[in-house]
């Protein structure tokens, strides 16, 4: 069965510490796959959230996600403060690319919990239509 590898770029555009809930926890006593893309997506929100922007306002326009992909692999666990760290790539007229790695850090050990990739696409909500990607978040993806 031929696996997910994603290549993460090099290049760390922000990294954010998000704590491990009691409700991210499921039935085998560890992190649900799906409190990972919860996970993922509050560290979108920081990253945003630190430029004045949330996925529905930046610059006058939002943001669509059109793929997800993750690769696990190792368990994370209730009391574990992750640390997320975001890189960007594959930057197109209406879109990019954000990559995650997601750490936790046991008995001063860096552990790999996962990484990540989320398609991102500018949107016009009101008008339902991609639109380019503004060149204030061109900037800041490119550093």
């Amino acid at each position: 069965m031929a696996r997910i590898k994603l290549d993460i770029p090099e290049r760390i555009i922000a990294s954010f510490q998000i704590p491990v809930r009691i409700t991210d926890i499921n039935y085998g006593n560890h992190v649900g796959n799906d409190a990972f893309v919860s996970i993922i997506h509050e560290s979108r929100m920081q990253w945003l959230n630190q430029y004045g922007y949330t996925e529905l306002k930046i610059e006058g326009i939002g943001l669509i996600m059109s793929d997800l992909a993750i690769e696990f692999k190792n368990e994370s666990f209730y009391g574990d403060v992750l640390d997320v760290k975001i890189g960007a790539d594959g930057l197109s007229r209406v879109g990019f690319d954000l990559y995650y790695q997601l750490f936790a850090i046991r008995n001063n050990e860096t552990i790999l919990l996962a990484k990540a990739k989320t398609g991102m696409v500018c949107y016009d909500y009101e008008l339902k239509k991609v639109v380019p990607v503004p060149e204030q978040l061109l900037n800041i993806l490119a550093g």
